[in-house]
């Protein structure tokens, strides 16, 4: 079968398009035929050989988390699905033809597999970070750079929540926020008291990892009510940095719900094929997606 993998750290051009071995699923596991595979900026920042602890290396290295195909291996002990079944979920190495999966939900009726693809690792970050940060109905939340796959679900579910939402994003993706029930402000020169006119702040997200940290928490008045998934830096100036998945099976029965209900959709902006995937890490990195980027193989 035809993967993606890298042999060394460093920028989209280690990335290699190989032959390897199928890769077979374990126990409690199951294989997909790999329709379409989200791309997350969690993936060029293994490539990059930046430290997160919640996924060690070991080189060689395959790429990717999140994928939507069809079910043709079954591991020992599994129950619940059947060969032929089209799911979404997380797994390894999913920028390939065949993926393993250790997570996974039945797609939702509707649902195209690129679509798919873009939801889990988005949808277990939202739902994590919104717990953590700790706010609630009735309450304000800033979002600092809202319009990407995780944003995009944190203001969604948010909303469904009864939570007010600010969110900062480029002058294009304006419009968009406010489609997803936010207010909407651009970053840039001036954000901070662009915010303050939209209403008091009571807890905040750094989703882009743009050096908001210290503003964010200037904005809440407590650096307890400030979290990042993107600024390795944060824990220095007292904020928490959230990296560990929590049970990605529970928040991808969640995402089914949602998305059933009509309560959640996340647009795709642009798919790739597997021999473009330096191409779909360069444009992740830019950090202006609208939505989710996918891979097609």
């Amino acid at each position: 079968m035809r993967k993606v993998s890298f042999a060394e750290f460093g920028g989209p051009d280690v990335l290699r398009l190989v032959d390897a071995e199928e890769p077979h699923p374990g126990p409690g596991q199951i294989r997909v035929a790999v329709r379409a595979a989200g791309v997350n900026p969690v993936d060029w920042r293994i490539r990059e050989g930046q430290v997160l602890g919640a996924h060690p290396v070991e080189l060689p290295a395959g790429v990717g988390l999140d994928a939507a195909g069809v079910v043709d291996e079954k591991g020992a002990g599994v129950e619940g699905v059947e060969i032929g079944d089209r799911v979404f979920g997380e797994g390894s190495s999913t920028y390939a033809e065949f993926a393993v999966l250790g997570a996974w939900a039945r797609m939702p009726e509707g649902l195209t597999f690129e679509e798919a693809a873009g939801y889990p690792s988005v949808v277990e970050t939202a739902l994590r970070v919104l717990r953590e940060v700790g706010v609630g109905p009735g309450q304000t939340l800033l979002v600092s750079g809202a319009s990407g796959g995780v944003g995009s679900a944190v203001l969604q579910i948010a909303r469904e929540r009864g939570i007010k939402v600010i969110g900062t994003a480029g002058a294009a993706n304006q419009d968009y926020l406010r489609g997803l029930g936010a207010l909407a402000t651009t970053y840039g020169e001036g954000w901070v008291e662009r915010v303050r006119r939209l209403g008091p702040v009571d807890a905040a997200l750094d989703l882009a990892g743009s050096g908001v940290i210290r503003e964010l928490v200037g904005l809440t008045g407590d650096r307890d009510r400030v979290l990042t998934i993107a600024d390795l830096g944060a824990p220095g100036l007292g904020v928490r940095f959230s990296g560990v998945a929590s049970s990605v099976p529970d928040a991808l029965a969640e995402a089914a719900d949602l998305i059933s209900r009509g309560r959640l959709h996340i647009p795709v902006e642009q798919t790739y094929p597997l021999a473009d995937a330096a191409a779909a890490h360069a444009d992740s990195r830019t950090g202006h997606a609208r939505g989710r980027r996918v891979i097609v193989p």
